[in-house]
């Protein structure tokens, strides 16, 4: 590659993305003054997804803006595209888990997400455990594919001080999807005996109805925050017992890493944990519930094991910063480019 190189990226943040996805593009977007000096990144962002404006505008402007390259952060993309381009799957967990959703998702990933895939010049994943399922479920090659993990942000990094909770508490960050099996994380807090007084806070809405009732024993509260803001987040990460995780699967897990850079316990279904973070976690099968529950058993049970998990989890934090992210990802820009 030769000179600078424009490269145009699909800049929306829209109602569609998760959290973790508008976090990875913006990540880029906060970057791409210093990505790297020979890439001029150029934001592009018409029409929410599945409009219009995602199929006529936004490829009009990327026309406009005459990028040698795109970069579609999301399977969330135009069915025109007529600049070449490389595209990031975040996971697979509608093809993984179709039957917790509509016919017309699985239709969306055969009809336009296997296809922009497979022409895609480069495939970014965030973990080495996503490669197999997109060349199951997209058909792409793997020789093609590149893993980028995620990053933190710097705020995570550095220590703060909070007192210590009135309550003891687990927590789990996230949505409350069927695949994120918080059915399981249920069942295990309650299983807990007496002598394990931990409430069970969790993000997002209270929609647990007569759960309450059923779950909450020997004075424990199941206690939903709503949505929080970044330092509120930091603050209860810090102050909970252990960041528990039940998810199915995830393609990377961004929670898990903000919690072990803060120093907060993480355990997780096997099967849900990133490649760099873990040696760092505990983890249990998917759906086992004793084994969840002798997992936050152990918080008390065994403190030097966690000292040591503690560690490694801050450890790998520092390695995976957005800043690395961003570098790795104007790599596969360049690559692409020469191709």
């Amino acid at each position: 590659m030769a000179g600078m190189a424009r490269v145009a990226i699909d800049a929306r943040l829209t109602r569609q993305m998760s959290v973790g996805m508008k976090a990875y593009t913006q990540a880029l977007l906060d970057r791409r003054a210093f990505l790297a000096p020979e890439i001029d990144l150029v934001p592009c962002g018409h029409g929410e997804n599945f409009s219009i404006g995602e199929q006529i505008a936004l490829p009009l402007e990327i026309a406009r803006s005459r990028a040698r390259l795109v970069h579609y952060p999301t399977q969330y993309l135009p069915l025109v595209r007529s600049v070449p381009y490389v595209l990031t799957i975040h996971d697979l967990i509608h093809c993984r888990f179709a039957e917790f959703y509509e016919a017309k998702v699985a239709w969306y990933y055969r009809a336009v997400v296997a296809p922009a895939a497979r022409g895609a010049r480069r495939l970014i994943v965030g973990d080495e455990r996503s490669i197999e399922d997109c060349v199951r479920y997209l058909g792409a090659e793997a020789s093609r594919i590149r893993v980028v993990p995620l990053g933190i942000e710097p705020s995570f990094l550095e220590a703060i001080s909070v007192p210590p909770p009135e309550r003891p508490y687990l927590f789990y960050a996230g949505n409350h999807r069927e695949h994120k099996d918080l059915p399981t994380l249920l069942a295990a807090w309650a299983a807990l005996p007496e002598r394990e007084r931990y409430d069970l806070v969790v993000t997002g809405a209270d929609d647990f109805g007569d759960l309450h009732a059923r779950y909450e024993r020997f004075g424990r509260r199941l206690i939903a925050l709503g949505d929080i803001d970044e330092p509120t987040l930091r603050r209860t990460y810090t102050a909970a017992s252990a960041l528990v995780h039940p998810a199915l699967w995830e393609g990377f897990g961004l929670t898990m890493l903000e919690a072990m850079a803060l120093g907060t316990p993480v355990i997780a279904c096997s099967d849900a944990v990133p490649s760099p973070l873990a040696a760092a976690a505990l983890v249990f099968a998917p759906r086992d519930v004793s084994a969840l529950t002798r997992a936050i058993e152990s918080l008390s049970s065994d403190p030097a094991a966690w000292a040591a998990r503690r560690t490694l989890g801050r450890n790998a934090a520092r390695e995976l910063t957005w800043d690395r992210f961003a570098r790795r990802i104007a790599a596969i820009y360049a690559e692409a480019l020469d191709r």
